[in-house]
């Protein structure tokens, strides 16, 4: 039973009953051969060859791919997704290059199931073994995701593309990690590193003509090695107890300063508004004063009179008890005190 066919892409070919086909040819076989054996010979070779060259001159390319198509090795032209039809018998080859996919390339780890194309397995904890700026070690797993923008550089230019991106992209990590500190690496330095790490890694492969465009480089877990591990984590409780130390005061002067500045600024605003009452007052005597000078200075005797009978307006109703005498009686004449509520002695 002769194999069955398959494309460069990984595509089976049109299903067909090859037992059925077998036994027909065999069947067909037996009776030329039975009446010229040479003659059956000839006629089993050609049917071969056509049935072999029709097998192999068509290929389908997937949708996120083109197929680069090669006639004796040399570089021919790239083809769209579809179906497309070859010159048989190995005179041309189609590679199928998934160049709309996104590719990844995972370092210090393995996530189960995925697959990655032209992806060799490495040591994965030699990779992720870092020295940093100041002489600590860590572990640093990262993930690298790229996607083949030129399918000709990528399986032409370069040997081996994916596994040079690998080494191009250990190499740039040790690199910007070994230009921080270990706390910056863990903390507050990942989105930086992250940020260098791709942007070196992409001017390497413009660099070396890979036909890779990279999309992102993302930091996984960062650990220190394990001998030091349990005294790191002690380092790390300390330092987050700081933080929280630190937050807590923080936390303290800022509900404590801020009120303390609002009862200062409502201080002295009530003593700028008591000073201004006092000023508006003071002022408003002056005037009401002047006012009365010079109609005193008019009529001295009537604006006497005026102010005395004003004042007595203004007391008298004040006065619970009130005496009033001539100067032409002898005696006090004492008059019914109506204030007085009845029962009540005056």
């Amino acid at each position: 039973m002769p194999p069955q066919n398959r494309d460069r892409g990984g595509r089976d070919g049109p299903e067909l009953d090859i037992d059925d086909v077998v036994r027909q040819v065999k069947a067909w076989l037996k009776q030329v051969t039975s009446s010229d054996g040479s003659r059956g010979v000839v006629v089993f070779a050609i049917i071969a060859m056509t049935v072999v060259g029709a097998w192999t001159a068509y290929y389908t390319v997937p949708s996120d791919s083109v197929a680069v198509v090669q006639r004796f090795g040399k570089y021919l032209r790239e083809i769209p997704p579809g179906l497309h039809f070859k010159l048989p018998l190995g005179i041309d080859t189609a590679t199928i290059v998934p160049v709309k996919r996104q590719l990844k390339q995972e370092f210090g780890f393995t996530t189960p199931g995925a697959t990655t194309p032209f992806q060799s397995p490495r040591d994965g904890r030699r990779e992720t073994e870092m020295v940093t700026g100041d002489l600590n070690a860590a572990l640093v797993e990262w993930v690298v995701q790229y996607r083949i923008s030129d399918p000709v550089k990528f399986l032409f230019e370069v040997r081996q593309p994916s596994g040079t991106l690998r080494y191009v992209s250990e190499s740039v990590m040790r690199e910007v990690v070994g230009d921080r500190t270990v706390d910056e690496v863990i903390t507050i330095g990942r989105q930086e590193i992250e940020t260098e790490a791709l942007t070196k890694m992409q001017a390497l492969s413009t660099k070396y003509a890979m036909g890779i465009s990279i999309d992102q480089v993302q930091l996984k877990n960062i650990n220190p090695p394990q001998p030091v591990q349990e005294s790191f984590n002690e380092v790390n409780q300390a330092q987050q107890m700081k933080e929280k130390l630190i937050n807590e005061a923080r936390r303290d002067y800022n509900k404590v300063i801020p009120l303390a500045d609002g009862e200062k600024d409502q201080r002295i605003r009530e003593a700028d508004g008591y000073r201004l009452k006092r000023i508006n007052e003071a002022e408003g005597d002056v005037a009401r004063f002047r006012a009365l000078l010079a109609e005193y200075s008019k009529a001295p005797e009537v604006t006497r009179r005026r102010i005395y009978i004003e004042t007595l307006q203004d007391v008298m109703p004040h006065i619970r008890s009130k005496i009033i005498v001539d100067e032409g009686v002898r005696g006090i004449l004492p008059f019914l005190n109506l204030d007085i509520q009845k029962g009540n002695r005056p």
